[in-house]
């Protein structure tokens, strides 16, 4: 394994509150980029030297320098990608272009509203949107330095960005003015923030739900269901690519993030690189509210402590010998 970044999934994991529990003990992290360093003799699509990317729905456990794996446990993507973006391409960017796929026909110059639009899955949907002639309106929390995150947001190609606290403002009226009405609003918090995107969607548009942050149930407002007959759906990443994971579908979506990735059109998430062997601060900077960056796991650093050194030789060696009866395997640092 190369690196590893924390995501909120795998804290909710460790926690015992996601629906994916891996058998215990466990190993955290479920996403990741790797280079092959080995391959059994009936691999047929990966060489020595190959970066790939775990398939985020198999529990496979990222936070580690080693795995051996199936062949079919990780996907290929271009080598030379910025070790941040590879590391974070296939659970955030993925999952925002599904939301941006699945649920309406969108063409150039429609528009979308979300929420959270500051999270990793918010900020590449911006970039991925912007990619594709998309509108978007971009709702986030107020907190310290609001304008600067409104710049940020904004250099990645938000159209308009806006604090939950300023939805009944002239400032949103001139906006909702200026644009179609949205055909697709996107929910990651819950709550009242939830419900006023209903205020906005076009009747008959759709609002997905792919997170809760909030921890607040999603409540529908009478009049957006029965006057506007919107649509309300939930998305789930993990169970997309349980059910897509030899699709070409799959394959193609991968290839389009890593092209948009090195067309310059999708940047990585702002990263801290954390030596693995600091993971305990790396976790607890994954905790703090308002983080501006994602905490990246980094496992190429040399192991000073002879102790630790053999313990992961060990657990290396133990789980080769477990792997050996398949000739399929890949093994990865």
């Amino acid at each position: 394994m190369l690196a590893a970044p924390i995501n909120p999934a795998d804290i909710n994991q460790i926690q015992g509150t996601y629906p994916l529990k891996p058998s215990l003990p466990a190993v955290g992290g479920n996403e990741g980029v790797g280079e092959v360093i080995e391959t059994g003799k009936d691999v047929q699509n990966l060489n020595t030297g190959d970066q790939v990317i775990l398939r985020a729905d198999q529990c496979l456990g990222s936070w580690c320098r080693h795995l051996v794996v199936s062949e079919d446990q990780v996907l290929k993507i271009p080598n030379g990608l910025p070790m941040e973006a590879a590391a974070t391409v296939s659970v955030n960017p993925c999952t925002a272009f599904r939301l941006l796929k699945d649920f309406e026909d969108l063409q150039p110059g429609d528009t979308v509203i979300q929420n959270g639009a500051n999270s990793s899955v918010g900020q590449a949907l911006i970039q991925i949107a912007a990619a594709w002639g998309l509108i978007t309106v971009n709702i986030i929390r107020s907190r310290p330095n609001v304008e600067e995150l409104k710049n940020h947001l904004k250099d990645l190609g938000a159209n308009f960005v806006i604090t939950e606290e300023d939805l009944k403002s002239p400032e949103m009226k001139e906006i909702v003015k200026n644009i179609k009405r949205p055909k697709l609003a996107l929910n990651c918090v819950g709550g009242k923030s939830s419900m006023s995107l209903f205020r906005y969607l076009a009747p008959k548009g759709t609002m997905v739900t792919y997170g809760g942050m909030s921890r607040q149930p999603v409540t529908v407002p009478t009049g957006s269901l029965i006057f506007d007959d919107v649509n309300v759906r939930g998305f789930w990443m993990s169970k997309w690519n349980a059910e897509h994971q030899k699709d070409a579908i799959k394959l193609n979506m991968v290839e389009e993030v890593c092209q948009l990735v090195q067309n310059g059109q999708l940047a990585s998430p702002p990263c801290t690189k954390h030596a693995l062997k600091n993971f305990k601060t790396a976790i607890s900077e994954a905790l703090r509210p308002y983080s501006k960056t994602k905490q990246l796991l980094i496992m190429t650093e040399i192991l000073q402590d002879s102790f630790l050194l053999n313990s992961c030789r060990r657990c290396f060696l133990r789980r080769t010998s477990q792997k050996k009866s398949s000739k399929r395997k890949v093994k990865m640092k």
